[in-house]
């Protein structure tokens, strides 16, 4: 799993919990003056997932009001764009007379280097969500397209932003299917995701590089085959068309990952399937009808790609799948 520090305010005295959250959060953020109603017993849980030079943090915690003032920017400014992803309750910020309230539809973006209040939660629920944190230096964009980020109200129901508030949620409900190493690349992948967010917001997708560019078309793609295996009339084709651009273009997308667009294709489909097979709830589902169920057409065509990247038939991997585990008076004998 990747590197994550964890916080929980029930581990700690109840006197210390506030201001032990406020010191956290100002290591992962930025200083903020922090105000709550319940500072007297606060109740908190939080994880920060390093991911090199950013950070993803899901949190659960108490009605509270973050500041960043003026004095405080004077003080310490690290010149980066905190992200907040509502998932249960909103979000109110008030930017001298403008106010604001943002909820799961939408993410809420924070410039440190500019005064804000946020108000998270309210007296009849705490408020959870997953806050992201990314150098201002590492957008892949002009600084004065970064300076106009704060004013955006990014949705999270289409394009780059369902993509990045998916990857947030997946990351928050747990990493346990990557390793630390991973931390750092999926950085990267964030930081393409939010630069490409913000340029189609302000309409200057232009001014982005190319191969960020090249990056985001690729990850808009992989989600796009992700939500129709199913379909077997997925192909480069329909993919190429689905995103307006020609099949040759696509297979020199492709150039520069690790399997050809075919090849990932087949990958997943068949890795969905060989879960199937093991799965208790599947087990009298028929091998073709799983196979039909992501995008395999012909049973023989599904049990020769099956062989050939198993080393063994779908009949076998489910017999093996399912065998009943020795027990120990069996061992010993």
């Amino acid at each position: 799993m990747l590197i994550e520090t964890v916080f929980r305010s029930e581990e700690l005295p109840t006197a210390d919990r506030f201001d032990c959250w406020r010191e956290l959060v100002g290591q992962t953020h930025a200083p903020l003056d922090l105000r709550s109603d319940h500072r007297a017993d606060f109740r908190a849980s939080q994880r920060v997932l390093d991911l090199g030079a950013v950070s993803v943090w899901p949190t659960t915690f108490q009605p509270v009001c973050f500041r960043r003032t003026p004095k405080l920017i004077r003080q310490s400014d690290p010149e980066g764009l905190h992200l907040s992803l509502p998932l249960s309750g909103a979000l109110r910020t008030i930017r001298g007379e403008e106010e604001s309230v943002y909820g799961p539809d939408s993410l809420c973006v924070v410039d440190t280097s500019r005064p804000v209040d946020v108000h998270g939660g309210d007296d009849s629920s705490p408020h959870t969500g997953v806050g992201l944190e990314v150098p201002k230096a590492l957008l892949a964009l002009p600084r004065n397209k970064v300076d106009q980020a704060a004013r955006l109200r990014l949705s999270t129901q289409e394009g780059f932003g369902a993509l990045l508030a998916q990857l947030l949620t997946q990351l928050a409900n747990g990493t346990d299917s990557y390793q630390p190493a991973d931390g750092p690349r999926l950085g990267a992948v964030v930081v393409d995701l939010l630069s490409a967010l913000i340029a189609h917001a302000l309409d200057a997708d232009n001014s982005l590089p190319p191969e960020t560019r090249r990056q985001t078309l690729v990850l808009r793609i992989r989600a796009f085959v992700q939500q129709h295996l199913h379909d077997p009339q997925l192909t480069p084709r329909t993919i190429a068309t689905a995103h307006h651009i020609s099949r040759s273009y696509l297979y020199r997308l492709f150039e520069h990952e690790e399997e050809s667009v075919a090849a990932w294709i087949r990958r997943q489909r068949l890795e969905h399937a060989r879960r199937d097979l093991a799965e208790p709830a599947m087990r009298s589902t028929p091998i073709h009808a799983i196979a039909a169920r992501w995008g395999f057409s012909h049973a023989a065509d599904f049990t020769r790609a099956f062989r050939r990247a198993y080393d063994m038939s779908p009949r076998d991997y489910r017999r093996l799948a399912h065998r009943p585990p020795r027990s120990a008076s069996s061992l010993q004998s």
